[in-house]
């Protein structure tokens, strides 16, 4: 057949391991869709908004960690994919982007849905091909396989990230009637073995030798999975040190008595950022971005503080511009060795234990703020990820409600991982997201997000895919709450037009249109009476909408934020 190496595509991501494949409708992209639609070992599901399609894929692959298949049309619906594949690199999440082209000499002249597709990610990939548009020659077909082989390694390469194919087709793109449709018996297949990142027992004698040096020593975790093992030899490594761990919600590493989870409250008082007691003269990290803006400001004006970044490959960030040492190995690798006390470092008790006072304070102001504040949509957060279910996964949408969550934390809850988009940080496929992570486990997933964020991305519901699974509480203030809580928009005569945006819509007719069930809680009995149910596993998928004042919201953070200032104390 004319186009066989095209249908060879699907052959040879199925045999490297591929199982999902989220397709968008469209004419040129027939051929690839016919060979994933046919194919019988791979799944394939179609989403027709590709912004949405792009994010339900980076929610499969941040589940599964395994690479998904995108494939769309030409033209505008390859730019669609953009927001998802940006985030998807900053996350180190592993898509591989196939966009069907017009042929070259087609493109800038006039010819229907044709852009400038070759590279159309920049940046934001980790490498860009593209297919040869003619594969006749046996040539061209090896050069074809061995494309699409090297795409799908360096998806897998670390760091994990999205990988863009582009392939011009030219028609005809349909099979005649009686004509052969089959995937090749013998496709190229090029596998990678992983490399073992280590270090040398001199790189080790020198790290153990600095590392005797530092006495106010604090670990701190960026957004990753969870890791058992080695959360286990930090903890050890703490406690044989004295070093502190701190973790953000999404570093997925909280858990009560071990880690400093209420960072986020604490150092909300500012007049901590100069105390002497607490300041690290080494901090270690690892993984990705953290959400605590008050963490990033402490570290950042930390004199004469040194950094240590612990990551295998890839670039590594100078997040609080003090890195002064990129260790290339994994983080179970670094640690493990340094979870006993022979290598002599041992951290001024003072530091950790003014860490540990804080993060008791911390806590307390946090509880019993929340016992005793007015009902606002801080307090809705911290009803709603009290009640998790043991081991559901939380998603969160960007602007307040990850902001609300990191205050809150989810460290007594028994088995919870927290995701949020936040390697790009919009709020245009938090949806999108969770409904890709519901369809890829049978855990309870919950959502919480804005109106704004869940009104930009509705089309996360339109296919039909809606998982049961699925939990989304949408708190509803009719508006950019977050830009209340800023200072500079806040005091401009612009704020609610421009900034805020009022809107008046509900979620209610959003919810009924796509099959969820549609509650609706206006105080805390109302919320706190509907709980139980919602998260009741086989109850199907329900939406739970807490319509919310923005000045009120604004009012009692306001409150809780003067609290923390006036009564936090080293």
């Amino acid at each position: 057949m004319i186009l066989q190496a095209v249908i060879d595509i699907a052959e040879i991501c199925a045999r490297k391991g591929v199982q999902d494949i989220i397709l968008s409708p469209g004419s040129r992209c027939a051929p690839l869709t016919l060979a994933f639609a046919r194919h019988p070992q791979l799944r394939v599901r179609t989403v027709p908004d590709e912004r949405s399609a792009a994010f339900i894929g980076l929610g499969i692959a941040q589940q599964t960690g395994r690479p998904v298949v995108l494939v769309c049309t030409s033209g505008t619906a390859a730019y669609n994919y953009a927001p998802a594949v940006a985030e998807a690199f900053y996350q180190n999440i592993p898509l591989l982007v196939l966009t069907a082209d017009r042929p070259p000499e087609w493109i800038d002249q006039l010819d229907g849905q044709t852009i400038r597709q070759s590279r159309i990610y920049g940046g934001h990939v980790k490498r860009s091909f593209d297919f040869p548009v003619d594969t006749k020659h046996d040539d061209a077909q090896w050069y074809a396989a061995r494309q699409l082989n090297e795409a799908l390694n360096e998806v897998m390469a670390f760091p994990e990230g999205p990988v863009h194919v582009n392939i011009p087709l030219r028609e005809p793109f349909y099979p005649e009637p009686g004509e052969e449709f089959a995937y090749s018996p013998n496709v190229k297949i090029i596998e990678e073995l992983p490399s073992a990142f280590g270090l040398t027992d001199k790189a080790w004698e020198h790290l153990k030798n600095e590392l005797r040096r530092y006495k106010r020593v604090l670990v701190v975790a960026g957004q990753g999975k969870r890791e058992e093992a080695l959360h286990k030899e930090i903890v050890r490594f703490c406690q044989a040190t004295g070093a502190v761990f701190v973790t953000d919600a999404i570093s997925n590493q909280q858990k009560e008595g071990e880690t400093i989870n209420f960072h986020d409250v604490f150092l909300g008082a500012k007049s901590l950022h100069a105390a002497e007691g607490i300041k690290p003269d080494l901090v270690i990290t690892f993984h990705k971005s953290l959400i605590s803006k008050n963490l990033k400001l402490f570290l950042r004006k930390q004199q004469g503080m040194c950094h240590w970044h612990v990551q295998p490959a890839g670039p590594v960030a100078d997040t609080f511009q003090a890195l002064t040492r990129i260790i290339r190995t994994t983080p179970l690798d670094f640690f493990a060795p340094l979870a006993t006390q022979e290598h002599g470092l041992a951290v001024a008790p003072g530091f950790t234990h003014a860490w540990h006072r804080l993060e008791a304070q911390g806590k307390l102001i946090l509880e019993s703020f929340q016992e005793n504040s007015p009902f606002s949509e801080f307090k809705v957060c911290h009803r709603v990820m009290r009640s998790l279910p043991a081991h559901s996964l939380l998603h969160l949408a960007n602007s307040m409600s990850v902001r609300y969550a990191n205050l809150i934390g989810v460290a007594g809850a028994e088995g919870v991982e927290v995701f949020a988009n936040r390697g790009t940080s919009g709020i245009d496929g938090s949806t999108s997201t969770a409904v890709g992570a519901a369809l890829s486990t049978s855990r309870l997933v919950v959502l919480i997000t804005g109106d704004m964020a869940f009104l930009y991305d509705r089309n996360a519901l339109w296919h039909n895919y809606l998982p049961q699974n699925l939990r989304v509480v949408v708190l509803n203030n009719h508006g950019g709450g977050i830009f209340r809580m800023i200072e500079g928009p806040r005091n401009q005569p612009e704020l609610e037009p421009f900034f805020e945006t009022e809107q008046r819509q509900t979620a209610q007719k959003t919810a009924e249109q796509m099959g969820f069930r549609y509650l609706s809680a206006t105080d805390e009995a109302s919320l706190d009476c509907l709980l139980p149910g919602f998260f009741d596993p086989s109850a199907g998928p329900q939406l739970l909408e807490v319509e919310t004042h923005s000045a009120r919201n604004y009012a009692v953070f306001s409150a809780y934020r003067e609290q923390v200032a006036q009564n936090i104390q080293l």
